[in-house]
């Protein structure tokens, strides 16, 4: 436990131990998926999975600081980066695009479901397994300047009830700045050792965004959408 003495001295052994018992899938292994996977190994989250179809670009270097090889499967990559850094974390890798008919046996071993997907509609996708299959998922975006992180579960509003009018297939291709990606991506991980220790107050019925460009920070109160698929799974 001397590697994880820090945290001990925060959140107490038994904490630590269930932090090293949990298990967290990681659903891309680009920019936010960068800094997650640095705080989950820090953390000592034993049971990591990652997700992710695509290779390493050279834009992607900006903010995606855990790859190094040009055309390397980023899973792979991702993996590489974990067990150098702690090779004591169990690490499972699906190079696969995630989609209504695989994601049953993947998702089932595991307790949190990290959303660090770049694009609408694998975001909306993830949202449609947690209302599924119960699972937390704990959702983060960032575009630009902004950003936002919100926790969904069975008695929480879903994706789809704070966006009801959203075009999954729409695709822009915007600018993004890593101490944006860094600084929602550390929330993100918050959110899964709060979910994981029942501890704290999570982000759950709340939309939290952050503006970078004034350091605002701000929780919108969410509720269910009547009218939405989840709020009949209650």
């Amino acid at each position: 436990m001397q590697r994880y003495s820090r945290n001990i001295l925060l959140i107490g052994e038994d904490n630590q131990k269930k932090l090293l018992q949990s298990k967290v899938l990681i659903c891309g292994c680009g920019g936010l998926a960068s800094t997650v996977i640095m705080n989950l190994v820090g953390l000592g989250i034993g049971n990591i999975g990652l997700i992710d179809d695509d290779n390493v670009e050279v834009t992607n270097f900006n903010r995606q600081f855990i790859h190094k090889n040009i055309g390397e499967d980023k899973v792979n990559s991702a993996k590489k980066w974990i067990v150098e850094h702690n090779s004591e974390i169990k690490v499972s890798t699906y190079k696969i695009k995630l989609d209504k008919n695989n994601y049953e046996e993947i998702i089932k071993d595991y307790d949190i479901i990290a959303d660090c997907f770049d694009s609408y509609k694998s975001k909306f996708l993830l949202n449609d397994i947690a209302v599924k299959t119960g699972k937390t998922l704990i959702h983060g975006g960032a575009t630009e300047f902004f950003g936002q992180v919100t926790v969904v579960k069975p008695h929480t509003p879903c994706l789809k009830c704070i966006f009801p009018d959203i075009d999954i297939n729409k695709q822009i291709s915007k600018g993004i700045l890593s101490p944006v990606v860094s600084a929602i991506a550390s929330i993100e991980s918050m959110e899964i050792v709060k979910q994981i220790l029942n501890i704290g107050i999570p982000l759950e019925n709340i939309l939290l965004t952050y503006n970078a460009l004034t350091n605002d920070f701000k929780k919108l109160k969410i509720t269910k959408n009547t009218a939405c698929k989840c709020y009949k799974t209650e």
